[in-house]
């Protein structure tokens, strides 16, 4: 075993092992609901125990990194000035286009770790794991209405997840453009991600929509004020980010035969089902399947369908989640083709996630 894997496994395995002694010493948690948001009275010791946790798990990686090099460069290569720079850009992206889509629409994804992923990807995991896990607590305990959301917090150990695997997808080379790939190869991965985004459709948004009930738009209900103008002129911004993206992973796999976008999006769906076991437990007993967004619906949906509400939570993430992050894998996927190649192999991780690669 290399000493990146040893490391690794000893900060996964102290994570566990805290939190499983932190969830025993807590005790049985007060699941008083709060008759505002629904969340139990018990909330923050669970962020609690999962943050002291992730703590010590980061702990143990880095003394082991020390005990075998005698150095730390794993954890400080990844924060130059340019990634320290980018941090709180990213944690706003992350804010503003996820209240934007929990306040104005209904659609089963959240856009809520852009900024996460690109961090990830750029500068690696840890950078991309303190984005995220910084993004959602900011998100809960800082910012005052109407960019609050009393929701983001006990999801931070999940935007933990998602920048850790992003920087190891964006470490692996799953971001790297693959233009002019060989016909052969270009239709196995036009195959791959035609059922994946037919899948999605069919099982994630056809549902969600085809009963007249839903709308992309959240519906304002009678008395209510409705969501705030600013989010529903962020909403039609985000709706033709959706657009642009679907049209931009065709004219990818097709005009330019990138087979790059193949590789992104398998990213994005492992990401989305690895998200979905995390949360799934979170969701259900921290919210009781109620977290503000458009995905409480398919949680109804699937409850009303005789599920419990664990395996309701549990099949909400597998369509929301995966759906969510190849979207947003994607997108960010978009971003970097954009951005000039010499700007982004300037981050500690940019050449070696982003460089042209042999299809």
């Amino acid at each position: 075993m290399s000493g990146s894997w040893l490391r690794a496994l000893v900060g996964i395995v102290a994570f566990f092992v805290v939190l499983a002694i932190g969830l025993s010493v807590t005790g049985t948690l007060d699941a008083t609901a709060d008759p505002s948001t629904g969340l139990i009275a018990s909330r923050n010791t669970v962020i609690a125990v999962l943050g002291i946790a992730l703590l010590i798990g980061f702990l143990a990686y880095a003394g082991t990194e020390y005990a075998q090099t005698k150095r730390l460069d794993s954890i400080t290569s990844q924060f130059d000035t340019r990634t320290i720079v980018l941090i709180p850009i990213a944690i706003a992206i992350n804010i503003i286009l996820g209240q934007t889509v929990a306040a104005a629409l209904k659609v089963p994804i959240y856009l809520d770790s852009i900024g996460t992923i690109l961090v990830g990807v750029l500068a690696g995991p840890i950078a991309g794991a303190l984005t995220g896990g910084l993004a959602n607590l900011i998100w809960t305990y800082v910012l005052p209405a109407p960019f609050h959301s009393d929701y983001a917090a006990p999801f931070f150990i999940v935007a933990v997840e998602i920048g850790l695997l992003a920087g190891a997808f964006g470490r692996l080379g799953f971001f790297r453009s693959r233009p002019n790939s060989p016909p052969e190869r270009l239709a196995i991965g036009a195959i791959v991600v035609a059922v994946i985004v037919a899948v999605i459709g069919y099982y994630g948004f056809l549902p969600f929509y085809s009963n007249g009930q839903f709308t992309f738009f959240a519906p304002q209900a009678a008395g209510a004020t409705g969501p705030a103008q600013i989010f529903v002129l962020l909403g039609w911004l985000v709706a033709l980010l959706l657009v642009a993206a679907v049209v931009g992973l065709v004219a990818l796999l097709f005009v330019r035969r990138d087979l790059g976008a193949a590789y992104v999006f398998v990213a994005g769906l492992l990401c989305g089902i690895v998200s979905a076991i995390i949360s799934a437990p979170i969701s259900a007993v921290v919210f009781g399947g109620v977290t503000g967004s458009g995905t409480d619906l398919l949680v109804a949906a699937f409850q009303k369908a005789g599920d419990s509400l664990s395996s309701a939570v549990l099949k909400q993430g597998l369509l929301s989640d995966p759906i969510d992050k190849t979207l947003t894998f994607f997108v960010v996927f978009a971003i970097l083709g954009a951005l000039s190649r010499r700007f982004v192999s300037r981050f500690p991780q940019g050449e070696q996630a982003v460089g042209l690669a042999e299809a």
